[in-house]
């Protein structure tokens, strides 16, 4: 008997993160998803995810430098961002400038556990590079190297925007990267982990999950929701707007997860700050729009809204043009992807499932002069 799409499917053991889909319930390693939310940042996230275990205070502060160390984009990359803002999509950069930077990697192909490590530390230290510098060239700006003082979800904000955010604007973007750090076997990891399974390189693999969350019905939906809400515009719009989706059948992006039967952890946290990003700028119509969308389709639908619902608003607030929304997912995401990668590797097996064949069986073979 065949799962369509896989549904229920066990494909690997893993010890870095777990659902509970009924509960709504996530974790990390164990540690509970609400928890990391409140206390947690990001670079511990990263530690938590690849070691299995919270840092000391000094192992944090020595992953901490070592991103730090790793921000910078080596010169061939740097070279290419040019024609990227010129001829590529944000997503297409992005997959293209990883696949691109494994030939100037400094451990080369060596394909040991300390090298895939080393590995993985310059792709979640880079990505935000990658995407900051893309955006301000095709916007006519000069990129802004790192700023070696500011921790890693500052330092994003200050590339793109120019702007060195406050404390509350960080921290906000903290616990986004936080929440999106990583998911199970959702399909990008999936697929990372199955290109790894070939025993391909750290790059590749990476390169494989960047295109999956590509799509619309995986990392693209964020996008998709914040082009949702500006074609909305009015909150007195949202329930006509809404009907008029659904009585067409097309598809309230943002809402139903594969997994949860009730609220996403993640969009509790991205909810609230959603309205308190809103409330400090002195704007909240993107939270009231949010809100008043999750409200008609709840009650029309019974749908909860996922973690892409409301981190559209969020990183719409926080200064992230829509098409670079599935980049800082990515951004996020990599933390997640080049984790399962290792813990791949380090208990290898290929990954390959069966198919059903349902096509015609038996046929002969006529040669093409005599076929009508």
């Amino acid at each position: 008997m065949t799962e369509k799409g896989l549904a229920d499917v066990v494909a690997a053991e893993t010890a870095i993160s777990d659902i509970d889909g009924k509960l709504g319930r996530l974790w990390y390693v164990g540690y509970d998803i609400h928890d990391l939310a409140r206390w947690s940042t990001f670079e511990e996230t990263v530690f938590l995810l690849h070691r299995q275990r919270l840092p000391t205070r000094n192992e944090l502060e020595d992953l901490t430098q070592r991103l730090v160390e790793e921000r910078e984009l080596d010169q061939w990359t740097r070279e290419l961002m040019p024609t990227f803002a010129d001829v590529a999509s944000p997503m297409s950069m992005l997959r293209t400038s990883v696949s691109a930077s494994s030939g100037y990697d400094p451990d080369g192909w060596d394909q040991s556990a300390e090298a895939n490590e080393r590995k993985a530390m310059r792709l979640v230290a880079r990505f935000p590079t990658l995407i900051a510098t893309y955006h301000r060239i095709r916007s006519g700006q000069e990129p802004l190297l790192p700023n070696p003082s500011l921790p890693h979800a500052a330092n994003f904000l200050w590339m793109l925007t120019g702007t060195e955010p406050d404390e509350e604007a960080a921290r906000a973007f903290d616990v986004c990267l936080v929440l999106q750090a990583d998911h199970t076997m959702n399909a990008s990891t999936f697929v990372a982990r199955v290109v790894a399974s070939t025993l391909s390189d750290m790059h590749s693999a990476i390169t494989a999950a960047i295109a999956a969350l590509k799509g619309p019905l995986h990392g693209g939906a964020n996008e998709a929701v914040m082009k949702m809400l500006e074609d909305t515009g009015e909150v007195d719009r949202v329930e006509p707007y809404v009907l008029d989706r659904l009585e067409r059948k097309e598809k309230i992006m943002g809402f139903g997860h594969r997994v949860y039967r009730t609220e996403d952890p993640r969009a509790t946290h991205l909810r609230r700050l959603s309205r308190e990003l809103g409330e400090r700028i002195g704007d909240t119509r993107w939270h009231d729009l949010s809100e008043r969308i999750e409200k008609v389709v709840q009650e029309r639908k019974g749908l909860y809204p996922n973690v892409d619902f409301y981190a559209a608003s969020v990183y719409h607030t926080l200064g992230i043009p829509t098409d670079l929304m599935t980049c800082v997912f990515a951004a996020s995401r990599v933390a997640g992807w080049t984790a399962h990668v290792r813990e791949q590797l380090a208990d290898n097996r290929l990954i390959r499932p069966e198919s059903e064949y349902i096509g015609p069986r038996n046929q002969d073979y006529v040669p093409i002069e005599e076929r009508s």
